[in-house]
């Protein structure tokens, strides 16, 4: 039986014979594939989301949600942002009212973020919107191709 390694492994050996075969069509190479889907995603998710919020504030929202309070670089390093693209969300999400900050008591000069009250609640509200984003994204997949599609992504990161 084939594992999730050796299936990727096996799509990118493709790709790869097709560029060295001069044979290189930019609609089968990965990145581009990828670039597509999270397109196809960013659009449904502005459709049932609106000019509210973006996946990026989302992201940082819903992690607050599972983690709980944490300094602006961990949740950052949680939800893949860097350093300026964190910072960005934080203070947006700030503005909102959504979070609230303060001093880490064990490094005065680190604060931690945390959901507010009106935070918690707007993610309570817009939990279930999410998974309807994600359920209609992954809509043209069967259960088991779901599943394995997150087994090849969950390799590839």
């Amino acid at each position: 039986m084939a594992t999730v390694r050796d299936e990727a492994a096996a799509v990118m050996a493709t790709a790869a014979d097709d560029a060295a075969g001069m044979g290189y069509v930019l609609d089968d190479q990965v990145g581009f594939l990828l670039r597509q889907v999270q397109q196809r995603h960013v659009s449904i998710f502005a459709r049932h989301f609106g000019d509210d919020m973006t996946p990026m504030q989302w992201a940082a929202l819903a992690k607050l949600a599972e983690v709980g309070e944490c300094s602006q670089n961990l949740l950052g390093r949680h939800t893949a942002m860097d350093v300026a693209t964190i910072k960005g969300v934080a203070e947006r999400l700030a503005k909102r009212g959504l979070t609230a900050t303060r001093p880490d008591p064990e490094d005065r000069r680190r604060l931690l973020i945390s959901l507010s009250p009106a935070g918690a609640a707007l993610y309570a509200e817009l939990a279930p919107v999410a998974a309807r984003v994600s359920e209609e994204t992954l809509a043209p997949l069967s259960a088991e191709e779901r599943a394995k599609l997150a087994r090849l992504l969950t390799a590839l990161r």
